[in-house]
């Protein structure tokens, strides 16, 4: 099994290639929350994400033949910008099989970090299979995405990196697909801090590890739906299974809405972007989603921020409706003068802001003497809505809420 001295062994070959990122005391998480939270910002990571450790390390190690050979790899993203610019780091020629609706930002930065991008399959592990196709078809190395105990103890440097600028961590949360980050975070900080709990967290679209340990083995999800492209896999690895089973101590749960709602936090309160993978840790400190004490000391890792700008737009309008900030609603006019004016007025006296208003008229769900009217609402919080639609049923407007 993986070891601490693999993940100190791994950090001279990272440091070439890889930054020390920060670790950010953050006040508004802790007054939100109680506990005294340190943000690990692995989003400012070279390449935007933890993935150019696990690829520097492995690639550190290849012989002088494998090097000459190339290699190929398989990734939605992340992994496939670490392998792209470890390899040109090292004067290695890399082949990206990338999922053929793999986010184009990160595509295009795949390319740019010097790798060649063959798109195939629907998701991480269709692009998986045709990836090792290439290997044997042309004899490169395969540089696995989790399942690598090279990769894992790259991804480990973390670890270490929190445990020196947080010597007093109680706890630190970190997001798992295959289970390359977690099985490396958990072998470092157990190995320096046995102490301290490290929480697990996945997307519930995509919950494959906790279903495993439920089940005390593998278990493969028929497929995967999530926000959090970055963790979206179908099943956990081989290799990081036997270091979860052995040194995570929990492994919960979020749901899309929750993982916006957190990413929306931290744009707006921290100044800082993450991709819907980067935000399932603190996603699952802010909803609760294990127990934790008042004033212990918790890292959650913000583990990537490379999240493609059609997505942003989406999340965060999710994350503003989650939070009571954005409100559609329908209502049926009667068709006469004034009398969308009035439905403002009301609207006006709630002091809700309006974003923007459709008025139809030929909708064959209303009566021919009616409009039927969409209004996309900027509101304060869950208590505004509620005042707000209060108000619209009180002057008899029946009112259908759209988001």
């Amino acid at each position: 099994m993986l070891s601490l001295d693999d993940v100190r062994d791994a950090r001279p070959r990272v440091a070439e290639v890889a930054r020390h990122t920060p670790l950010d005391y953050s006040h508004t998480y802790s007054r939100l929350t109680g506990a005294d939270v340190h943000l690990k910002l692995e989003n400012f990571q070279r390449t935007g994400s933890f993935k150019i450790r696990g690829a520097s390390n492995r690639i550190g190690t290849l012989s002088e033949a494998e090097r000459e050979a190339g290699v190929v790899t398989a990734s939605a993203g992340n992994h496939a910008q670490g392998v792209a610019l470890a390899a040109s780091r090292a004067g290695v020629d890399s082949k990206i099989v990338m999922p053929r609706h793999a986010p184009i930002s990160k595509v295009k930065a795949t390319e740019r970090y010097g790798g060649e991008v063959v798109l195939h399959g629907e998701d991480y592990n269709e692009a998986q299979d045709r990836a090792h196709e290439i290997a044997e078809q042309e004899g490169r190395t395969y540089v696995h995405a989790f399942d690598d105990e090279d990769v894992m103890a790259g991804q480990g440097t973390i670890g270490l990196e929190i445990v020196e600028d947080c010597p007093d961590l109680d706890t630190v949360v970190v997001p798992i697909g295959g289970g390359g980050l977690i099985s490396g975070i958990a072998t470092a900080i157990k190995g320096k801090h046995p102490d301290a709990r490290v929480i697990g967290v996945q997307a519930e679209g995509a919950s494959s590890v906790a279903d495993s340990l439920q089940k005390g083995e593998i278990v493969s999800r028929d497929s995967v739906d999530t926000i959090a492209d970055g963790i979206a896999t179908r099943h956990v690895g081989e290799k990081p299974f036997e270091v979860i089973r052995e040194r995570v101590d929990e492994v919960v749960t979020v749901s899309d809405e929750e993982i916006a709602v957190a990413l929306t936090y931290l744009l707006e309160r921290s100044k800082t972007l993450v991709e819907g993978a980067g935000a399932v840790a603190l996603a699952a400190l802010l909803f609760e989603t294990f127990e934790y004490s008042e004033g212990e000391t918790i890292v959650p890792a913000l583990c990537g921020g490379n999240i493609d700008m059609n997505t942003l737009t989406t999340v965060i309008m999710r994350g503003l409706v989650e939070t009571g900030r954005y409100l559609k609603i329908k209502t049926v006019l009667r068709d006469r003068p004034g009398a969308l004016e009035r439905l403002i007025e009301v609207i006006a006296g709630q002091q809700a802001n309006i974003y923007a208003i459709r008025h139809d008229r030929t909708s064959r769900e209303i009566g021919m003497n009616a409009a039927e009217v969409e209004l996309d609402l900027e509101t304060r919080g869950h208590d505004h809505v509620e005042e707000l639609l209060t108000a619209l049923r009180d002057h008899d407007y029946e009112v259908e809420t759209l988001m």
